[in-house]
C-alpha cells in the first residue's frame, strides 16, 4: 500500500477539502486527485463523495481513517527506529570477559546516555560481514590476519595492545616467579583449548610459537573459562596464556597465579573496525573515547606478529 497516497487521504479527510489538503502537503490538486484514486484502486472502494461543502467520507472511509491514521504512526516510529541516533550503537566483542568488553565498560560509564547493544561474533570475516551488512556498527578485532586484507571500504584504528600474562596453579615449577621471559616458558606446556585455526587469534598465536619455540597445545574440547581454570590448577605440568585486563574470578582453593611475561612483552592488538560510511553519531564518540583513554601502542620491549597493523 502506498504511504504517500495513505497520508494524502487523511489529510483530505482532515481538511474536507481536496484544494486544502493539496495546500497542507505542498502538492497540487491533481496529484492529490490521483493519489486518492490509486488509494480507492487498491482497496477497492470510494473513500469520498464530492458534496457542496467539499468532500465527505463514504462510509468505508469513516471505517479505514482510523487504520490509515495507525498506519503512518506506525510507518514514522519504523523509521524513527533506524535513523541515526536514535537506535542503539552495535558493538561486537570476542567475549564478555575480554579487554574489549572492558573497554565498552568504560565508554558507557563515560557516555550512559548512549544507548548500546553489544553482541559477540566469532571471527573476523563474521564481523567484517556484519559491519558491511549494517547488521553491527563496529567491532574489535585484531586486523589483519596474513593474506587476509580488510576490504576497502572498512576503516581500522588500533586502541589497545594488551600484555600477555601466564596463568599457572600452585603447584607448576613458575608458580613462584615474580614475572618470566619467553625464553624461560620453552619446553614448557601452555593449553589453550580456545585458540580456533583460521582466526586472527590463531594467526596471532601461531606466530608466536614460530618466533619463540613455544609449545601451545589446542587438545580438547572447548569447555570455556571455568573448565579452563579448574584443569590449570589441578594440572603443574600445564599453564595458559591470559590477557592482563580478561576478568576472572575462581575459587580461593585454586590458588592460581598471573604472572607477567617479558623480554620482550608479547601484547595482543586490538583494533577498532567500522564502515567507512556509517553515520551513526555515536560511533565517532566511540573513537574520541578510546583515543583519549587508552594507552599507546607499539612500546619498545613489547611484541606482536608482523602482519598487524601499525596504525
Amino acid at each position: 500500500m502506498d504511504l504517500e497516497a495513505v497520508r494524502t487521504f487523511v489529510a483530505v479527510a482532515e481538511a474536507g477539502q481536496f484544494q486544502k489538503a493539496a495546500d497542507d502537503l505542498s502538492i497540487t490538486q491533481q496529484a492529490v486527485s490521483k493519489r486518492v484514486a490509486t488509494l480507492e484502486r487498491t482497496l477497492g472502494v470510494r473513500l469520498f463523495t464530492r458534496a457542496a461543502r467539499g468532500a465527505e467520507l463514504t462510509i468505508d472511509g469513516q471505517a479505514f481513517l482510523p487504520h490509515a491514521r495507525e498506519l503512518l504512526r506506525v510507518a514514522e516510529r519504523a523509521g524513527a527506529s533506524v535513523r541515526p541516533g536514535r537506535r542503539p550503537l552495535r558493538v561486537d566483542v570476542i567475549a564478555s570477559r575480554s579487554a574489549q568488553s572492558h573497554l565498552m565498560r568504560g565508554f558507557h560509564r563515560a557516555h550512559p546516555d548512549i544507548d548500546l547493544d553489544v553482541v559477540m561474533l566469532f571471527d573476523i570475516e563474521t564481523a567484517v560481514a556484519a559491519i558491511r551488512s549494517g547488521t553491527i556498527d563496529a567491532s574489535f578485532r585484531a586486523v589483519a590476519a596474513p593474506g587476509r586484507p580488510l576490504p576497502e571500504d572498512i576503516e581500522s584504528v588500533r586502541v589497545l595492545d594488551e600484555p600477555l600474562q601466564l596463568l599457572t596453579g600452585p603447584a607448576h615449577a613458575l608458580a613462584g616467579a615474580r614475572s618470566v621471559t619467553l625464553d624461560q616458558l620453552t619446553g614448557h606446556r601452555i593449553w589453550m583449548p580456545g585458540i580456533a585455526p583460521g582466526t586472527e587469534w590463531g594467526a596471532y598465536y601461531d606466530d608466536l610459537v614460530a618466533e619463540f619455540g613455544l609449545t601451545i597445545e589446542v587438545t580438547g574440547p572447548n569447555f570455556g573459562s571455568d573448565a579452563l581454570l579448574d584443569t590449570i590448577a589441578d594440572t603443574p605440568a600445564l599453564a595458559t596464556f591470559m590477557g592482563e585486563h580478561t576478568r576472572l574470578i575462581w575459587p580461593a582453593d585454586h590458588g592460581l597465579r598471573r604472572i607477567p611475561v617479558t623480554d620482550p612483552a608479547p601484547v595482543y592488538p586490538h583494533s577498532l573496525l567500522w564502515h567507512r560510511d556509517n553515520p551513526h553519531p555515536a560511533l565517532a564518540t566511540l573513537r574520541a573515547h578510546l583515543a583519549a583513554t587508552t594507552p599507546g601502542h607499539g612500546a619498545d620491549g613489547t611484541w606482536v606478529p608482523d602482519w598487524v597493523t601499525p596504525r
